[in-house]
């Protein structure tokens, strides 16, 4: 019972931790002592006080500083209008079988302003005010329970929402009916991506609450908003994710030194490749696909043998603070291209070049844009070794046609916090300094009469993850070899 007492006394003592910022433009009102180091408390995810190895002083999560999660809310409330307020729910516990649950993934645009990776949990940025900093940010979630966190492992608890997260007030998240409404009742409208249906009616979602205020507020997406600010990446998250894609492009490298027998080895040390310096895993489900299951866009077994003589194509990357890189290669399986699958690889290899080129703020170009360029370019290259195409020119992606069947996907798309980033934002926006996309031609050629035997069943994909710059594109994987020479040298 002391230790029960002792650890319930830690839940209303004032902490001291690295985080507390003071965002630009704004005071705080609150005063609280510090008399106990966070360093002695347990949270539900890694602080600078509890894990130096892995954050650096005033960092929320690797990499990425109090400050600047202070200053990505105060643009959000900045971009809503008069009486604005921002509802975001945080994602849930998802169970594969019974109480066996997946690995918990904090829902994007909730980490991306509060960074905060705990399950029942919301955040309310409301507007007060027409200048830059003039927000609240109120962050309900669990208080700390020392029995319930036997069993589960820590979580952070409602002082540390306020002393390390950095929310103006928490609440009990468990209190939402009482707590939400007095927040929400003079508001002109509601940004939220929250269900306004029940699907399972509970006092604590969003609709049962908005029917206990006197007028409904109007509603709207969030998304949009907060997409504007996500696309365009901060130095911080550039860092990041040119961390994650050195580490990754190192494993690849490394895993192209070695025979593999099967899909499922070279799936396994990928994986564990990815959890090294600083990195916490796969960013996605690994393809790791051999010979003609590399035609299969996300084949995703990968179970089956390699056979010598075949090629094998893997598209995987890993994460670092939850921003993620993607990257695509292809290798021989026994470590020499034939002459098809080095003419094939060569011609994808060199519009990939030029595509990735394309990437600046000074080429005006949107990504549907180089989606285009990168299928003419690609038309040519395979004209050059055979391929012949009816009139010389079909370019669509429609049904019948040729290079929508040799090249069924979009050259690209947006890469961040989360693999296919920021969803919803249009790939026909011209590419600003600060986007961060892949660039990932590929031809995938079927058993069929109309295209070069020697070419059949092939499957060339080369994917890289591009910052893009005002003058020169930033690679941020290029540890992962392309070039055919150095493929075969590593053998």
């Amino acid at each position: 019972m002391r230790l029960l007492r002792a650890a319930l006394r830690q839940i209303h003592t004032p902490l001291r931790a690295s985080t507390r910022v003071l965002p630009r433009g704004r005071t705080w009102n609150r005063g609280y002592a510090t008399s106990i180091s966070a360093a002695e408390l347990e949270f539900g995810q890694p602080v600078y006080e509890t894990h130096p190895h892995l954050l650096k002083p005033g960092e929320v999560t690797p990499g990425i500083t109090a400050q600047e999660y202070a200053d990505r809310r105060a643009k959000l409330a900045f971009s809503l209008p008069e009486g604005g307020v921002a509802v975001l729910p945080s994602a849930e516990v998802k169970y594969r079988s019974g109480a066996v649950f997946y690995p918990f993934r904090q829902e994007s645009n909730f980490l991306y302003l509060t960074g905060f990776s705990e399950p029942q949990s919301l955040a309310v940025i409301r507007k007060t005010g027409p200048s830059l900093g003039e927000y609240t940010f109120h962050l309900f979630c669990r208080p700390k329970d020392p029995i319930a966190e036997q069993w589960s492992g820590p979580w952070s608890g409602l002082r540390a929402a306020e002393d390390v997260f950095n929310a103006d007030e928490a609440g009990d998240i468990n209190a939402l009916p009482a707590l939400l409404p007095p927040l929400l009742r003079s508001a002109t409208r509601i940004y939220t991506d929250a269900p306004l249906t029940d699907t399972t009616p509970s006092p604590t979602t969003l609709p049962s609450i908005l029917r206990l205020l006197p007028t409904t507020p109007s509603t709207a997406p969030l998304s949009p908003l907060i997409n504007q600010h996500r696309a365009l990446k901060s130095p911080a998250e550039v860092t990041l994710m040119r961390h994650a894609g050195r580490v990754s492009g190192r494993a690849f490298t490394s895993a192209m030194r070695r025979p593999w027998p099967t899909e499922t080895d070279l799936h396994a040390y990928l994986a564990h490749a990815f959890t090294h310096d600083g990195l916490s895993g796969e960013a996605y489900v690994a393809v790791v696909a051999g010979g003609p299951r590399g035609r299969m866009i996300h084949y995703t077994q990968n179970t089956a043998r390699l056979q010598a003589g075949e090629t094998v194509l893997v598209d995987a990357g890993g994460e670092r603070g939850g921003y993620v890189t993607d990257i695509t290669r292809v290798w021989p399986v026994d470590g020499r291209f034939t002459g098809p699958q080095r003419d094939l690889y060569k011609a994808v290899l060199a519009v990939q070049r030029k595509s990735v080129g394309l990437c600046t703020a000074r080429s005006g170009l949107s990504l549907d844009e180089v989606h285009r360029a990168t299928e003419e370019a690609l038309q040519g290259e395979l004209a050059r070794l055979g391929f012949e195409f009816e009139g010389g020119g079909m370019m669509g992606r429609r049904g019948g046609d040729v290079m929508g069947m040799l090249f069924p996907h979009h050259v690209g798309h947006y890469v961040g916090l989360d693999v296919h980033d920021v969803p919803g934002y249009p790939r026909s926006v011209p590419l600003k300094a600060g986007h961060c996309v892949t660039i990932e031609p590929g031809v995938y050629v079927p058993d069929d009469e109309r295209f070069p035997k020697h070419f059949r069943g092939l499957a060339v994909r080369i994917e890289d993850s591009v910052c893009v710059d005002e003058e020169e594109p930033l690679v941020l994987t290029p540890e992962a070899v392309k070039e055919v020479e150095d493929i075969e040298a590593l053998r």
